[in-house]
């Protein structure tokens, strides 16, 4: 069993209604309202955040934030405990010697699908972020996320560097190659 989904369906059992209503009312931002409506569990609504790539196993700042907001400092205990002994695949995490994202986001402009169907994203996943996130720096940061967690460490700048060179972005891949 995944840990990580052991530990959310445990969350997700300890919270009454009430909780999930304010956890709901505080996704506002990230999710939107029709989907929340649509939501019945803490299952559910950290399923949608995990498709929306707002919390994972390595990165569980959001869910901390929403446990202390309900004030279930037990379930930020639960949390803590959980980061203390999960061992993170390295995998899940971009390299730190690879992190172009600063210049592709701040660089890339509208051309940011093409460059994630040269490096093979779908359009399923693209739809998901661009539905997701409203602010354009933040969908091409979000992309480049799902692309180096789907590619693990096959996850290189060189094939960053050859897709914007192949959607005619040769100065950003210039900035990136420094």
């Amino acid at each position: 069993v995944n840990p990580f989904l052991s530990l959310l369906h445990s969350i997700s059992s300890a919270l009454s209604d009430n909780e999930l209503s304010t956890m709901k009312f505080l996704c506002r931002d990230k999710i939107r309202k029709r989907k929340l409506e649509t939501v019945q569990s803490g299952r559910e609504l950290f399923t949608i955040l995990m498709e929306q790539q707002e919390i994972a196993s390595y990165d569980v700042e959001f869910l901390r934030e929403l446990l202390q907001h309900i004030r279930r400092d037990d379930l930020v205990s639960q949390l803590r405990q959980f980061e203390e002994e999960e061992p993170h695949a390295p995998g899940d995490q971009p390299d730190a010697h690879e992190k172009p994202s600063a210049v592709i986001s701040d660089n890339v402009g509208k051309e940011w699908k093409k460059l994630m169907r040269e490096l093979g994203m779908s359009e399923v996943k693209l739809d998901r972020i661009q539905d997701a996130h409203r602010d354009l720096r933040e969908k091409i940061v979000q992309a480049l996320r799902q692309w180096q967690r789907e590619k693990g460490k096959d996850a290189k700048v060189a094939d960053l560097i050859k897709a914007l060179r192949r959607c005619s972005l040769n100065l950003v891949a210039d900035m990136v190659e420094e």
